[in-house]
């Protein structure tokens, strides 16, 4: 007997998802973002009508475009997660700092999770972007 959806649980997550406090996106294996939610919208200032199906690397040239492709091949490949630290990279895409009382740091540092959605072959990535500003700061601060 096949599954049932509670359309109730479904709108639990998608409102967990635009709330929680870090930034979720799904691309397509063409880079092509499908999802888009609320931290990277008040981060970036585009809405998901704005980046809707549009290149990852088009509206962020930013993006080290061979280090994020070799990593998403291997989530693909291995079917397994990938992480980036703010210590090895300290970003994926500039978004400015948000620390109003510290300002001590001109971008936000980012810790990146790369997560291979169901489906073989994989067709979807998503990509959990944590702000790791405050922790990047404190650590600055101790190490001087």
């Amino acid at each position: 007997m096949p599954a049932q959806i509670d359309i109730r649980e479904v709108h639990w997550l998608l409102d967990i998802i635009q709330c929680i406090d870090v930034g979720i996106m799904v691309l397509d294996r063409q880079y092509r973002i499908e999802v888009w939610n609320a931290f990277m919208e008040n981060h970036s200032g585009l809405s998901p009508d704005q980046v809707q199906g549009r290149s990852l690397f088009e509206l962020f040239p930013e993006i080290d475009r061979p280090w994020l492709e070799r990593k998403v091949e291997s989530v693909v490949l291995l079917g397994t997660r990938a992480f980036s630290l703010w210590q090895q990279r300290p970003y994926l895409m500039r978004f400015n700092s948000y620390q109003p009382i510290t300002g001590q740091a001109d971008f936000m540092y980012q810790n990146v999770t790369l997560l291979p959605l169901a489906g073989q072959p994989v067709e979807h990535i998503c990509l959990v972007i944590y702000d790791m500003t405050g922790v990047a700061v404190q650590a600055q601060q101790t190490a001087d």
